[in-house]
């Protein structure tokens, strides 16, 4: 008999399935028998590709060209219970597992070689309560589609800065975004996550329930199971004041250190980060400027409207300013303003760091490399992640780096493969010469796959704690392509 499992709200599809508790705090089903693709395929709602199905090379890719990987099978979940027998089958199999959102790994974790791909893509939703304030996504929801449904009631939470960006996989990281200094990181607003676990239980974590599977969650990446469904606090946010500022390299000196005094202080609302840039051909840009590098900043006025001239002003201080396209525009327009620089099929290779003081030294040593960025698409951000981000303690949540006051990250994408040995040297060249001047561990969202050895240092005082939570959770460690917490 084939019967399927929904744990996202189908209250119809819940009673179809046996094996589902009332209580969905902790759906106990553990070791099912999925050892066939038979097994695999009578469990699942969702589309299954093997190799040689319709649509195969489609469901296989990922955001990064990088990684041109052929699984075994890419199961796209529609529910919970999909997820379920995913996990299962690949535990079952002793088979390799990846799990994909919004398929934005940088290092390829959302693909595997002939392994099981969980492909969230199907699980999208997004539920706002404007009572509460609250939204529920599902685990394949991406910031666009967040924002598209938040922004109806004028409410918000931090996101990222590309819409295309997967909602689980910025937020298991921690989630850096233009509204951090005000509301926090995107793992600071979570109010609960539904979870799949390596043995095929279905969770519920928050302050209430599996306690310590939501202190890890927050920061500590993939490393515990499935997140099918987020739940997140929202704060009004509908209109905010930014947008880019472009400014000559020779001053990217004052801008850099500008930047840095005017943040220690400035009002939590404000928001944003200078970054390193090519110019792209837009039409607020000087036709014969186009191609050329510039230090951005790139503003984020989250308060009061009217108080938005006045506050973006402050970075117009800095230096004469190139070009600029500011003003009043819609969150969301301002959190996709920049998916056009980073389509699906670029090469991607990337490394950061935390940085708890940009020194004058650091500043040099970013000038000494930006010039050189490799495309267009290449860029460098020096993202502030103080104000609220602060108000958490360093053991809070499994995010441990609540001294720093910014996350760098050295971007490298470009279109062309010919072009990876020579972006692949400049980001390690530059992140080579940042290092000495920056703190010991980097955002696990920005991090590559080459970068297993700082696990322990990404984490500081709370490593030893993930280990205990990834240990009871994942003892088999099947959840290990991620920034990986070996138990």
């Amino acid at each position: 008999m084939r019967f399927r499992a929904t744990l996202d709200g189908d209250d119809r599809s819940a009673r179809r399935a046996p094996y589902v508790r009332a209580d969905l705090r902790q759906a106990t089903v553990r070791g099912a028998d999925m050892s066939t693709m038979d097994d695999l395929r009578e469990r699942t709602r969702g589309q299954i590709f093997t190799e040689g199905d319709e649509g195969y090379d489609e469901a296989r890719r990922v955001h990064n060209a990088m990684h041109d990987k052929r699984p075994q099978v890419v199961v796209r979940c529609e529910n919970a219970g999909d997820v379920m027998a995913a996990v299962d089958y690949a535990r079952t199999n002793q088979l390799d597992l990846a799990v994909r959102g919004g398929a934005h790994s940088v290092p390829g974790f959302g693909t595997v070689e002939g392994g099981v791909v969980i492909d969230l893509s199907g699980m999208r939703n997004v539920r706002v309560n404007p009572v509460s304030r609250t939204a529920r996504a599902g685990g394949g929801a991406t910031w666009g589609d967040f924002n598209a449904a938040t922004h109806a009631f004028g409410l918000a939470t931090t996101g990222g800065i590309i819409s295309t960006t997967g909602v689980g996989g910025l937020t298991l990281g921690g989630g850096i975004g233009y509204l951090a200094r005000g509301l926090g990181l995107s793992c600071d607003n979570l109010i609960s996550a539904d979870v799949v676990t390596a043995d095929g239980r279905f969770l519920i974590a928050s302050e209430k329930d599996n306690e310590d599977l939501f202190w890890a969650l927050r920061g500590g990446g993939g490393n515990f199971g499935v997140v099918t469904a987020l739940e997140f606090r929202l704060a009004p946010v509908s209109t905010i004041y930014g947008g880019p500022m472009l400014f000559e390299m020779s001053d990217a000196t004052a801008v850099l250190s500008g930047f840095r005094e005017l943040i220690k202080d400035a009002p939590e609302q404000l928001g944003g980060f200078p970054a390193f840039q090519i110019a792209p051909p837009l039409p607020f840009i000087p036709e014969d400027r186009h191609g050329e590098v510039f230090t951005f900043i790139v503003g984020c006025w989250a308060g009061d409207p009217d108080q938005g001239e006045a506050q973006i002003s402050k970075y117009r201080e800095f230096a004469p300013v190139v070009a600029e396209h500011v003003g009043p525009m819609p969150y969301p327009a301002l959190n996709s303003a920049f998916d056009g620089l980073v389509p699906p099929g670029l090469q991607h290779y990337w490394k950061a760091n935390f940085v708890t003081e940009l020194t004058d030294e650091a500043i040099k040593a970013h000038l000494r490399h930006a010039p050189a960025l490799p495309a267009v698409n290449s860029t460098v951000h020096i993202y502030p992640i103080n104000g609220a981000c602060h108000r958490v303690t360093p053991d809070g949540t499994a995010f441990a780096y609540r001294d720093a006051n910014f996350a760098t990250v050295i971007a490298g994408m470009w279109p062309d493969p010919a072009q990876n040995e020579a972006g692949v040297e400049w980001v390690r060249s530059y992140y080579d010469d940042l290092s000495p001047l920056s703190e010991a561990g980097g955002y696990i969202n920005f991090m590559a796959d080459d970068d297993q050895g700082r696990i322990r240092d990404n984490y500081k005082q709370n490593y030893d704690r993930l280990v205990e939570v990834k240990r009871k959770y994942d003892p088999g460690n099947l959840f290990h392509l991620n920034q990986n917490i070996a138990p």
